[in-house]
């Protein structure tokens, strides 16, 4: 019998940072390994992990900040959006406080307020995620 083939399962966090009720910016790390360039903290669900769960950990490991989901933004799974392979995204909108700093796969991490994120510098489909997230 032939293993079925699907696309990988993965989660990407819109992180609004916060100190107290002073909105300090959106989050993206830059990225350690290919592709090059900014991308919202994210990465790829585990074996007995929820979506839920991912995205807290993936925010965790690779911003250091300990993240509040708020709410879903959006399932995103056009087959090219990762030059990789075939990588399905849910996307959720998440609240922080703290200062972030790189780990796991990120380079670095930058705090941009939204007229200063870098559409041309984003990797994958991130653009349109965080574009979808501003006119929401």
């Amino acid at each position: 019998m032939k293993k079925p083939q699907t696309p990988l399962l993965a989660v990407d966090g819109v992180v609004r940072l916060w100190k107290e009720t002073t909105f300090r910016g959106i989050v993206l790390i830059e990225r350690l390994y290919p592709p090059y360039g900014f991308a919202l903290p994210g990465g790829f669900v585990q074996i007995g992990e929820t979506v839920e769960e991912a995205v807290i950990r993936e925010i965790k490991e690779e911003t250091g900040l300990d993240a509040s989901i708020r709410k879903l933004l959006g399932v995103y799974s056009h087959p090219n959006r990762d030059p990789r392979f075939h990588v399905a995204s849910v996307v959720f909108i998440l609240d922080a406080e703290g200062s972030p700093s790189a780990g796991d796969d990120a380079k670095k991490v930058h705090i941009f307020k939204l007229e200063d994120i870098p559409f041309d510098k984003l990797v994958f489909d991130h653009g349109s995620i965080l574009w979808d997230f501003i006119r929401s």
